[in-house]
């Protein structure tokens, strides 16, 4: 499964939001999954956006022929966008489907690895933090994924806003020397997004 980030900096918040609902034309395109999004919660008007296709080749295939079409209903009403696409690795708890409809809220950790290190961060992504994670109250599900140039995306989806703090604040330090984190990354972004229901294909 392929994963797609778009990460908007807006500048009609209106409009966007009316071009965002204008992408449900993605139903029946063929391999497409789902998509969804919201605002982010600590930087005003950024907006984050996640669509998951069943491969490369039909995300490919879509961009050659329906994407500028889509996409032209936003044109303006974003100053930048960033995209990245990312090859789905292995689950976050168990049983991951892109689905947005029992979510609240979605975190999102973009890490930048150490190429000699990309093999631990995996394994440790795998054996620390997602027990950890799928053991915590209110995680509904999540996934691991990889970029060429040792780059990875860790999506998780949660039901329950406070849930999701007291998992922050309880545990993260301790997890995070546990899996020598620090010896791992070489650079970390994040954030914290407001899921919208209009956004959900």
């Amino acid at each position: 499964m392929l994963v797609k980030w778009i990460r908007c900096t807006v500048v009609d918040r209106r409009g966007f939001e009316r071009g965002q609902r204008k992408w449900a034309g993605l139903l029946g395109e063929p391999g497409f999954r789902a998509q969804g999004g919201g605002w982010s919660r600590t930087r005003p008007g950024v907006a984050h956006v996640f669509a998951f296709w069943e491969s490369r080749a039909f995300y490919d295939s879509f961009m050659a022929r329906s994407h500028d079409r889509l996409a032209a209903s936003q044109s303006g009403t974003f100053a930048r966008a960033q995209v990245k696409l990312f090859d789905y690795r292995f689950d976050v708890k168990t049983g991951f489907e892109p689905r947005f409809t029992d979510s609240d809220l979605l975190r999102v950790a973009h890490c930048r690895v150490h190429p000699e290190r990309a093999e631990h961060f995996a394994l440790m992504q795998e054996k620390v933090w997602n027990p950890a994670m799928a053991g915590s109250p209110g995680m509904v599900r999540g996934l691991f994924g990889e970029a060429p140039g040792d780059e990875f995306l860790i999506l998780s989806m949660w039901k329950v806003d406070a849930e999701h703090g007291k998992y922050r604040t309880e545990r993260i330090e301790r997890l995070s020397l546990r899996a020598q984190t620090e010896a791992d990354i070489a650079a970390l972004s994040g954030d914290v997004v407001d899921m919208e229901d209009a956004w959900t294909v």
